[in-house]
Order: structure tokens, then C-alpha cells, then sequence
């Protein structure tokens, strides 16, 4: 689920999250393996007992403990615990693979129903219009646009190894900052020039609603209990900047609170106070995070142009880029309780995941500073062939982005707190300095994979996304920008957790009625076995819905430019998987990307719910194919759209074999 190799066109080969276990399992499925499909019991539950290990499932439907149907539309916990069948005890540290499917819509050469290990071993394939429903081993790649857009890229998926993107959200605007919530299904991003915030469902990759939020909301923090965002509003007229408060449960602002003037960056301590940067001000604004009251301004010096907690110290640190001085806080107290002498033109601060070392870059300087929250005090200058920008942490390494280099350099944190030197060492992410793209995000360019051990680094220049594994000397792979400009990257990961020792679970909202299979494989000891499960219907989702699915069948990835193309597909019924016939209002809408033109084709039906729609693309490059339905209130973002590679003359001398 990661690039892993590069092809022979020079593109990364999609791999697995777990490969050593994919191989395992793609062998495991080979042989034949132990396999099967157990009878679905009440509630979708089942039981198996290979080599020595007992694997105990269950799909119960989400804050209802274990009560009630399953339900199309609504949010399930699958569960997997796994006990030693001996002595009873929970085998952990496993890592199991699973999916969910309709029953038997794999189908063979023939309408053959595929055998369950037949099904698993072509999700492994990771080929378009060969996936399961819902894929418990998966996760996405974000990648935040200049031009109000997100690229959603599927690592594992290529489309006969052309492209990994997944879909594309279209946003009102361009955001300025995103985040996440705790279990990874909203995305919250600022729209400055729409004053707002856009929510997007990170499980179907569709914005849900817009909040207003300021005249120019900014930065965005989410309380640790996720009950409130704090939007930082950089409002100019005078006595209005502040932080707009949003409740994240009934998406309404509960609270708008001005600050000072300028910039404002946002720390919150714990779930108690926050506290809000007034960067033409000189103050720190502290807001009762309960009672959404300012209790306290505390000056910290002419410029506070960064602020981070540290969960260590339970302290607050305010950077100066006027002085250098970094103010270390009580949050308590609302005391200061140390100053740390740095030199002027600090950005921003971050602290690593156990809250011990505070990363300050200073690209004036072409310096790192790093602090010690155990006992608030400067513990290295690390001088940097750059100017540092921007900071992020995975558990063993803070990876320092420069300015003018495509460098990235790595600060091994094992190496902190010692009288040796720091261990700096550093790998080219793409072609170019970041500064030459122009206008830069706020948000991190660095994202740590799914995996511990691995990033995900944009680089703005050229617009592509570097996969990074650590301790490796260059990136193993990339994915280009789809025709946009890329500046921020995050992961949003939907694979199994252990939750406690031998239980694996995860949520998943059932995308529609009727019976499952539930895959499930283990390498060691090596279990492959179909749990069962079903789920009703829920009226309430097709009172006013288009209840249609798309299948493209046989479409070209490449054409000639100026060439008549036929676009074929199959319309379906989403509850009884019938064909819809009958329509006359289906439409194929084409784009070229990137801004080219759009055009709009008639498709006829030509038998059995398969529609086609003949296409003459005018220009080379990548051109993208939605479906419209208005008849059946089907937008275009409402199905799967498809990507082709059109070619010219120049294009089809020059262009070889390979993937776009």
C-alpha cells in the first residue's frame, strides 16, 4: 500500500502497507491455503480454529453495544480477537489483513462464483474495478492543492499501473490549513477567501457542509477531545481578528472571541486553555477553553510568531521572530516560568510525540534550535546548509524542510540530550527549491505514512508526492501532481488497530444492504477464511438518492488525439444490483486537465443498462470522464470518474510505452 519500487517508465510500482506480508499472503492464496466461507450468524459473527489459534469475528453496528442490525449507510466495528486455543491467552502483535464484499460479486470467466482465496488474491492485484467495498488493510494519501482541490491517491490501486488517484475534492476555494479528527472520518480545512471552514467525509471524499468562520479564518486546531475546532480568524479591521469556535458535533459556531491584531497560531493545553498568537500585537491571548472567556494577555515579546504545548513539561512555548526569545508558560498558573535566548528570525515550533524536544527552525539564521522540556533550556544549535521552514516528527526522526533546497534534512532523535553532536542526514526530495513555487501552505509538506518507519514529502516545485522509508538513501518512489500544484500532505489510514492485546478492530460505515464476505488472512500462522455477515436495507437513504452505481467497461487508457472514442458503461441498481434501462439522460461530461477545456456527450443505451457515449478529445494530455444523470438527480461527482491519456503527434513519437 505504499510505493515501493520504481517501474520501468520511472514511476513508483504500488506495493502493500505490510509487504513481507502481502508476499506472504499473495503465496499463502496461491497454494490454496485454508479457506473457505463460514454461515453468517445473528449479528455477523463467526468463529475459526487453525494451527493452534482461535480467531473469534464479530460486525456489530457503532454505539450500541453489540445491539441491533446491521444497517446500510450507518457505522459498524469490525472485530477480530485472536486467543492461543491452548491456553486461552490473546496472541498479539500480529497483523492481519482484511475486506469486505457483497457475496460473490467477484465473478470468474463463465459468471462463475470465485471461491473466497480467488477473491482475496485479486484485491492483492490492486487493479481498478477489482476492489472490495470496504478494505480494512487501506489507506489514502492526501494531498492539499493551490487551486481549491485535494487529490485523494489510493497507493495500492493503478489503473493497469497509470495512476493511483482515487478521486479529487473540489473545494469552494483554496484552504490554507486542514486537520484531521481523532478517528480520521472529517477533515476540517480554512478557506480564507470564502470565510469559512470546509468539511470534508473522509469516507466518501465528499464536502458535507461549509461554516462560516471570519472574515479570513487561518489556522486550525482541534481541542484533544475533538469536541471544538479553534479557527484562528486574521481578520484586518481594526479589534476584529480573534478565534472563531466551532462545535463539532452540531457544526455550529459557539463562540467568536477577538484577540489582537495579526497572525494568530493556536495551542491548546490539553482540553483546559488555549492559547491564541497576536502577532502585531505582541501578546498571547489565553481563553478558557470551557467557558470560552479570555482570562489572561500576556506580553511575550514584539513579535510571538509561534506557539506549541509540550505534553511533557505541560507547558507552552511562544517563539519570538523579533527577539529570538522563546517563553516558556504555566498553563496553571498562567505564569511565565523561563525565557530562552535563540537569535531573531525564529518560525515555527514543534515538539516531537513524546512531548520531550522542541524543534525551532530559523531560516534567517539557517539554524535549528532544539529545547529540552524536561528542564526548559537550549539543548543544540543545529546550523543547516538551508533555510529551515518548516518541522515534522515520526517517532525516530524531525524531518526539517528548507527553503532554497529540495533537501530534506533528518535529525535522529536518539542522538539528543548528549554532549555528541547531533546526527544530521538528509535525502533530495524531488527537482527544485520549494521557494520557487511561490505561495507556500501553512500546512505540514511532511506526513508521516502508515507505517512508523516512512513519509510522504511534497515537494511544491514540482508538484510530485515522495514516498521515504528511513534509513533508505532516496526516496523509493513518487506520484505526480494530476495536473495540479501541490503544497500539503497528510494520510488519513483505515487499516485494522489493535485496540488491546489480540483484538484487531476498525469502523466502517456499510456502503449498502444485503449479505457479506468478510475476508480475512493472517501470515503466521497462516489463516485464510470468509466470515459472513448481512445488513438491511435503510429506506430512509433512498428517499430522494439516485440508488445508482457505474462500471466502465473496457475503457481505453490512451487514444489518439482527434480520434472518435467510445466510452461504455453499465448503470446498476445499488440495492438489487439490476441494470438500470431505460434512461435518456445520461450524459458524459469531458475535461482536460489541467484548465482545458470541457465538453459534454449524449450517451445511448446499448443494451441491458450499458450506455455509450462516442467522444473525439481535441487536445493532448490527461483528460477526465464524469457521469451525469439529471433525471436521477446524479451530479457529477456523485460516481466514479475515469482518467485518459490523450496523445498528439509529438506525444506518440516521443512518448513511451509506459504509464502517463
Amino acid at each position: 500500500m505504499m510505493p515501493s519500487s520504481r517501474s520501468p517508465s520511472g514511476r513508483p510500482a504500488a506495493g502493500r502497507r505490510y509487504p513481507v506480508l502481502a508476499l506472504s499472503l499473495a503465496t499463502l492464496v496461491a497454494t490454496g491455503g485454508a479457506g473457505g466461507a463460514s454461515a453468517a450468524e445473528p449479528g455477523g459473527a463467526g468463529r475459526v480454529v487453525r494451527d493452534g489459534v482461535v480467531v473469534d469475528f464479530s460486525v456489530q453496528p457503532s454505539g450500541t453495544d453489540g445491539k441491533g442490525p446491521l444497517v446500510e449507510g450507518e457505522y459498524a466495528d469490525v472485530r477480530f480477537r485472536m486467543t492461543d486455543v491452548a491456553s486461552g491467552r490473546p496472541v498479539p502483535g500480529l497483523k492481519p489483513a482484511a475486506w469486505m464484499d457483497m457475496s460473490g460479486t467477484a465473478a470468474g470467466k463463465g459468471g462463475e462464483q470465485r471461491a473466497c482465496k480467488d477473491k482475496v488474491a485479486l484485491y492483492l492485484q490492486g487493479s481498478v474495478g477489482i476492489r472490495p467495498m470496504v478494505d480494512l488493510n487501506s489507506y489514502y494519501l492526501l494531498v492539499l492543492n493551490q487551486d481549491g482541490s485535494i487529490s485523494v491517491i489510493d497507493p495500492v490501486v493503478s489503473m493497469t499501473g497509470n495512476t493511483s488517484l482515487f478521486t479529487t475534492v473540489v473545494l469552494k476555494r483554496p484552504a490554507a490549513d486542514w486537520t484531521k479528527s481523532a478517528d480520521q472520518k472529517r477533515i476540517y480545512l480554512s478557506l480564507p477567501k470564502a470565510g469559512e471552514v470546509a468539511v470534508v467525509d473522509a469516507e466518501t471524499f465528499k464536502v458535507t457542509g461549509g461554516i462560516a468562520a471570519g472574515a479570513e479564518p487561518m489556522r486550525l486546531a482541534l481541542q484533544p477531545d475533538g469536541r471544538r475546532l479553534w479557527v484562528g480568524d486574521d481578520a484586518r479591521a481594526a479589534g476584529k481578528g480573534g478565534v472563531t469556535v466551532i462545535d463539532t458535533e452540531s457544526m455550529t459556531v459557539v463562540a467568536s472571541i477577538p484577540t489582537g491584531a495579526g497572525h494568530h497560531e493556536i495551542a491548546l493545553a490539553g482540553d483546559q486553555v488555549a492559547f491564541v498568537t497576536n502577532r502585531d500585537s505582541g501578546t498571547v491571548t489565553a481563553i478558557d477553553a470551557r467557558s470560552l472567556t479570555r482570562v489572561k494577555e500576556i506580553a511575550t515579546g514584539p513579535m510571538p510568531i509561534a506557539v506549541a504545548w509540550s505534553s511533557l513539561s505541560r507547558s507552552v512555548y511562544v517563539a519570538d521572530g523579533k527577539s529570538g526569545v522563546i517563553t516558556v508558560i504555566d498553563p496553571a498558573r498562567l505564569a511565565i516560568t523561563a525565557r530562552i535566548e535563540t537569535k531573531p528570525g525564529l518560525g515555527p515550533v514543534r515538539f516531537t510525540q513524546d512531548g520531550r524536544w522542541g524543534f525551532a527552525v530559523n531560516p534567517a539564521a539557517r539554524t535549528v534550535f532544539v529545547l529540552d522540556a524536561a528542564e526548559n533550556r537550549l539543548a543544540h544549535t543545529i546550523p543547516v546548509d538551508g533555510q529551515p521552514y518548516q518541522v515534522s516528527f515520526t517517532r525516530a526522526f524531525a524531518y526539517v524542510r528548507l527553503l532554497d533546497s529540495e533537501q530534506v534534512k533528518m535529525v535522529n532523535l536518539l542522538s539528543l540530550g548528549t554532549d555528541r553532536k547531533p546526527i544530521v542526514q538528509g535525502f533530495a526530495a524531488g527537482n527544485g527549491a520549494p521557494q520557487a513555487a511561490g505561495d507556500l501552505s501553512a500546512a505540514d509538506s511532511v506526513a508521516q505514512a502508515a507505517t512508523e518507519a516512512a513519509v510522504f514529502v511534497v515537494n511544491p516545485a514540482d508538484s510530485n508526492t515522495y514516498f521515504y522509508m528511513e534509513g533508505m538513501n532516496a526516496p523509493m518512489g513518487s506520484f505526480g501532481g494530476y495536473g495540479h500544484a501541490a503544497r500539503a500532505v497528510t494520510v488519513v489510514d483505515r487499516s485494522l488497530k489493535e485496540v488491546e492485546p489480540g483484538v484487531y478492530t476498525g469502523k466502517v460505515r456499510i456502503p449498502v444492504a444485503g449479505k457479506y464476505d468478510v475476508a480475512f488472512l493472517l501470515d503466521n500462522p497462516r489463516i485464510l477464511h470468509c466470515f459472513a455477515a448481512e445488513a438491511l436495507e435503510n429506506p430512509s437513504l433512498h428517499r430522494g438518492g439516485h440508488g445508482l452505481m457505474a462500471e466502465y467497461l473496457d475503457l481505453p487508457l490512451r487514444v489518439p488525439q482527434g480520434m472518435v472514442v467510445p466510452i461504455r458503461f453499465r448503470l446498476l441498481d445499488t440495492r438489487t444490483r439490476a441494470p438500470r434501462t431505460g434512461l435518456k439522460d445520461v450524459r458524459v461530461l469531458l475535461h482536460a486537465s489541467p484548465g482545458g477545456p470541457r465538453g459534454e456527450v449524449l450517451a445511448v443505451e446499448v443494451g441491458d443498462g450499458v450506455y455509450e457515449a462516442r467522444i473525439v478529445p481535441g487536445q493532448s494530455g490527461i483528460h477526465y470522464l464524469f457521469l451525469s444523470i439529471p433525471s436521477e438527480r446524479v451530479k457529477p461527482n456523485d460516481l466514479p470518474f475515469r482518467g485518459i491519456l490523450v496523445e498528439g503527434p509529438r506525444t506518440q513519437a516521443s512518448q513511451p510505452a509506459g504509464p502517463p
